[in-house]
């Protein structure tokens, strides 16, 4: 593929998909503007001192997009290209992601706009502490709770932790998910993401009514969602064709063995370049390889309008947020390809984040059998109401899962509005 993708604002796309199912639903102005905006928008800017001693200075956000179904949840993610339009579409995701899976969770996301390769370990604490500091009155276990994200893991989210408990003088064990286990983190929160893109995609190969052990699979972006996808599938006997990473994407037609790869990539400093058993392609070839499950999990506007016309997958299923721009949705959907949404493909995550921040809050630690089989009830009942609302409003799955969410939270918040204006009322 030789054209340029065209890419789209993710906040836009998100807006396409939320005006569409506003309309079947036929949400009044009022509500559909205040479920189009974020509750708050916060841009903190600190700076540390590197370890060359020189001060650096970073800009940092935290987006609270609404917090009707609970306390807001979210990861962090540490990027050279972070920007506010982004998360306010990602903080949005996570309402609706929220809401579909029937998680007792609002939406937020942050960012640091920094490469966290290009920093040490000290430098990150330092960069994960002051960005704490900043946002100190924000955070809090019944009020807004991060998660990793990309360029984040349990390291960054122990040092969150370590530092809100030190600002308020007491261990805060739920202010934070995805930690390490020894600071309270749970059992199956690492491979969340990747084990319920997974049971999805098992889920959806059976609505096609095709056979796992005949079906093959490419895989965008082999970090943490995309290393767990593949494995996860690779155990189920299903042929993992192709797989990349920002250093090369590989093909096999006869199937890459995944546990190989990994042990590879482990020894390859976190890389998949150069991996002999199979043959190396173009990034932009593995998006349009005839396979029966293409699973972009990298990052947003991958498929768009420019390349949509081009995917020979029967099946995608949405690893990363927002890898499908809105402007390739009618495309995909007029060529029978079959869109499983980041709302509903990639919760795992916020899944399994919940059943972590309620061992916290109980005090209570679960076997990872326990959580496994508590996520796939979940997502496999989302999957179930998503698809019968896809066929009563004969729209894609993917306005299903947007008019469930949008339900859901419009429903709460205007009960909650006349509550608010009921203890007024009777105040005066």
């Amino acid at each position: 593929m030789s054209a340029e993708i065209i890419k789209q604002s993710p906040f836009q796309s998100m807006i396409d998909r939320f005006n569409i199912a506003a309309d079947i639903l036929k949400l009044d102005a009022p509500i559909r503007q205040k479920l189009q905006r974020p509750e708050k928008q916060i841009v903190v800017n600190f700076s540390i001192v590197l370890d060359n001693g020189i001060e650096q200075n970073f800009e940092g956000y935290r987006i609270i997009h609404n917090t009707a179904l609970g306390p807001s949840k979210g990861g962090i993610r540490y990027d050279t290209e972070v920007n506010l339009e982004e998360v306010k579409a990602l903080a949005a995701w996570m309402t609706w992601k929220s809401a579909v899976t029937g998680i007792p969770f609002g939406g937020a996301k942050g960012g640091i706009i920094c490469d966290p390769k290009a920093h040490s370990k000290r430098e990150l604490e330092k960069i994960t502490r002051a960005y704490t500091k900043s946002l100190s009155d924000i955070f809090g276990p019944e009020k807004d709770v991060p998660a990793p994200d990309m360029g984040t893991g349990p390291d960054e989210m122990g040092w969150l932790m370590d530092e809100f408990s030190q600002v308020h003088g007491k261990t805060v064990h739920g202010v934070v998910t995805g930690k390490h286990l020894h600071a309270g983190g749970s059992l199956g929160r690492v491979e969340a993401t990747g084990k319920g893109v997974s049971i999805i995609t098992l889920l959806a190969i059976e609505q096609l009514k095709l056979r796992p052990a005949r079906s093959s699979v490419a895989v965008q972006g082999f970090g943490n969602v995309g290393i767990h996808s593949a494995l996860f599938l690779y155990e189920k006997g299903l042929k993992v064709v192709a797989v990349s990473d920002v250093s090369e994407a590989l093909y096999n037609p006869e199937g890459i063995n995944i546990p190989e790869l990994i042990l590879y990539y482990n020894l390859n400093n976190k890389s998949i370049k150069g991996y002999p058993n199979s043959v190396t392609i173009q990034h932009e070839e593995l998006l349009l390889l005839e396979v029966d499950v293409l699973i972009p999990a990298a990052k947003e506007d991958v498929i768009t309008r420019t390349n949509a016309a081009s995917v020979r997958a029967k099946i995608i299923v949405e690893g990363a947020n927002g890898p499908v721009s809105s402007d390739a949705d009618t495309i995909l959907h007029a060529n029978n390809v079959l869109v499983v949404p980041d709302i509903l493909a990639n919760a795992g995550g916020v899944t399994v984040s919940y059943f972590e921040w309620l061992q916290n809050t109980l005090i209570e630690k679960w076997g990872v059998n326990r959580v496994n089989r508590q996520l796939e009830n979940i997502l496999e009942k989302s999957f179930k109401s998503v698809f019968k609302t896809a066929t009563k409003y004969n729209v894609t799955p993917r306005i299903a899962s947007y008019i469930l969410a949008l339900q859901k939270v419009a429903e709460t918040q205007s009960v909650k509005e006349v509550a608010l204006v009921t203890n007024n009322y009777k105040l005066n």
